[in-house]
């Protein structure tokens, strides 16, 4: 039995076929990922039997990620702690511009699409698969649309929702910037966190006392130092960090009808960078207490797993090169494009392998 056929066995499209059909399709793409729908399918009958799949308007992309999300929730069993990763990027189709329903990107000339994702990983790196995602094509400017930061506070929905289903693992939502949202705050404490939450902070929000948030925070005594390596990326090497840490605990004053929300407020900053490096500094949000150096150093380590996520979106359009897909409809790229998660799970795995044993 190929993975494939492990991970979608019992996938159930409503035709036996059809289910052969997509099981047979994400195995082509396993063997020939950076190739092409043709290429992969390794003929005409065979491709054109794909694109008649993808074409298919019964295949719902959601039940696609569904029948992976399942398999992932499995793979977590055992675990103490999972970390929910969610970013966004950005999938640039601007060189064929005869695809159907695509939007406008961050540049008005650009079309595609979006994806933010939420990556299931273990505290010590390991790519358990996807949990859920949001895709979307923006549409004209003149022309009303969804509100976009509505992801972040619905990805953390989404992860609460799971969380009272596992209760022998503790998930954790890690978020960037965009992710510093009162209303995601107001959201977990409303349900009484069933998710822990470590967003990194975007906004210098004002306290109960009347300091801001960030001139509080500096103002802590340090806590102690945590060392790790900077992962390489394509605009650096991979080098050495040393951050002094800080720790306090705020209480955000109500707001819009929500009561007050108290955090802990975590600092990391590189005092001395290497001459010419730009300093390495964090500012961290989490409903967590962190009360320890050691506890405050556990949750710097799960957040610096959020490169992992960077690494899905690289392989996926460097390795996968989902971005010369060529389908003709929005539609099609959706249920195109989810094909890869489960696969993109073990590129990931293999590539942290091969990375270490060089």
């Amino acid at each position: 039995m190929s993975w494939a056929q492990a991970e979608f066995h019992d996938w159930a499209l409503g035709d036996a076929r059809r289910t052969q059909r997509l099981i047979k399709l994400v195995d082509d793409l396993s063997a020939q990922p950076t190739g092409s729908i043709p290429l992969a399918c390794g003929g005409w009958p065979e491709t054109k039997a794909a694109y008649r799949l993808l074409d298919n308007p019964a295949v719902e992309w959601r039940e696609i990620l569904e029948v992976h999300t399942t398999r992932t929730v499995a793979r977590m069993a055992g675990q103490a702690v999972v970390l929910c990763i969610q970013d966004t990027t950005e999938l640039d189709f601007t060189t064929q511009p005869g695809i159907a329903g695509l939007g406008r990107l961050s540049y008005e000339a650009q079309h595609g699409l979006y994806l933010h994702p939420t990556l299931a990983v273990t505290p010590a790196g390991v790519a358990l698969g996807v949990l859920d995602a949001w895709m979307w094509a923006r549409k004209p400017k003149d022309q009303p649309d969804i509100k976009e930061s509505t992801r972040w506070v619905e990805g953390y929905e989404i992860v609460a929702d799971l969380a009272e289903t596992v209760s022998e693992t503790r998930l954790v939502y890690v978020a960037d910037r965009e992710g510093d949202l009162r209303a995601l705050l107001d959201a977990a404490a409303r349900r009484g966190t069933p998710a822990d939450w470590l967003i990194r902070s975007k906004h210098n929000r004002k306290t109960t006392t009347g300091e801001k948030l960030w001139a509080r925070l500096a103002q802590s005594d340090p806590l102690g130092e945590v060392e790790f390596t900077l992962p390489a990326a394509s605009d650096r090497p991979a080098r050495l960090v040393r951050q002094t840490l800080y720790r306090t605990v705020v209480t955000l004053p109500a707001h819009h009808g929500q009561p007050a929300v108290t955090v802990t407020a975590i600092l990391a900053r590189e005092e001395q960078p290497p001459a010419g490096e730009q300093a390495i500094e964090w500012r961290l949000l989490t409903n967590r207490t962190a009360n320890t150096l050691e506890a405050v150093v556990e949750l710097i380590d799960w957040y610096r797993k959020r490169w992992l996520i960077e690494l899905f979106f690289r392989i996926w359009k460097s390795g996968c090169r989902v971005e010369s897909l060529q389908l003709g409809t929005l539609e099609r790229l959706e249920r195109a494009l989810v094909l890869y998660p489960a696969l993109l799970r073990f590129l990931i795995i293999y590539w942290i392998i091969t990375q270490f044993l060089k």
